[in-house]
């Protein structure tokens, strides 16, 4: 069997709603790369209109490269095991691999097998986020993790003495993906929707929101989690670089948002949000 492989050269900061996208043309695996990302179909089973159009419309807004090749259907997760290296994030928390030997204790052990869904803690972003969260008082307290692809953030909320923890992504792999990576964990206060945050089912109101997305999409969806953040709640943002900071807390302070804390790690940057 062959697979359409598209090769997908763009600026970090499109490459996730870009992903979502092409998903939606017909796409249904990705794999990070150090320029952006690959993305595997079926031969043929894609939508070409609906991917031109997508090119069409995001080359306007940010330099794009598409190239398509065919290829062989391989193992994805065999290839991506020869590479994948545990990560240690500040001597206290492992992310691992069903595979990988452990030869320390942690505080935090999550174990992950994204599958090409993103959030494996290599990025530096996720990093940022695992990172915070260590220092952010989760007891009994109500999560929401946005956009959360393999549900990491969520395991760790979890890990950390969350009371509940309510997750989405707009992919159905990442979906059924940290539907896996919760399992694995064990942990079972962790409910997982499809969908947009303005599509989803979701009631009530959380102490923490957690946000690993693009600069782009979280100015436009800051306003929705203030509306369900409780007075003095949490707003863990990530997915952006340090130059974007004066953007987001300016976004914020629309809302009475006010920041408690940043980090960065190679010109990436983190985010923590207190709802005044």
């Amino acid at each position: 069997m062959y697979y359409t492989r598209l090769q997908v050269i763009c600026n970090p900061d499109f490459a996730e709603i870009l992903m979502a996208e092409i998903a939606e043309a017909g796409f249904d695996t990705f794999m990070e790369t150090e320029k952006g990302f690959e993305a595997y179909v079926e031969l043929e089973k894609f939508d070409k209109e609906q991917l031109q159009y997508i090119k069409d419309r995001y080359s306007e807004q940010t330099p794009l490269i598409f190239y398509q090749d065919r290829i062989e259907k391989q193992n994805w997760n065999e290839e991506w095991e020869k590479s994948y290296q545990p990560i240690i994030v500040d001597d206290k928390c492992l992310i691992r691999a069903e595979f990988h030997k452990i030869d320390k204790v942690y505080p935090y052990v999550i174990t992950i097998t994204p599958k090409m869904s993103f959030g494996t803690g290599h990025h530096q972003t996720t990093h940022l986020m695992v990172k915070a969260q260590i220092d952010i008082d989760h007891q009994n307290k109500r999560v929401m993790d946005a956009g959360c692809g393999t549900a990491i953030l969520s395991i760790m909320a979890s890990k950390r003495g969350a009371k509940e923890v309510v997750a989405f992504d707009i992919d159905e792999w990442s979906v059924v993906n940290g539907q896996e990576n919760i399992g694995v964990n064990n942990c079972n206060n962790i409910s997982l929707q499809q969908g947009k945050l303005s599509e989803v089912n979701i009631t009530g109101m959380f102490d923490i929101v957690l946000a690993n997305i693009n600069k782009n999409v979280l100015l436009d969806e800051i306003k929705l989690y203030q509306e369900y953040l409780v007075p003095g709640g949490l707003l863990l943002l990530s997915g952006f670089y340090t130059h974007d900071i004066a953007d987001l807390l300016k976004e914020g302070s629309t809302y009475n948002l006010k920041e408690v804390s940043r980090d960065e790690r190679e010109s990436w940057a983190s985010l923590l949000l207190k709802k005044d």
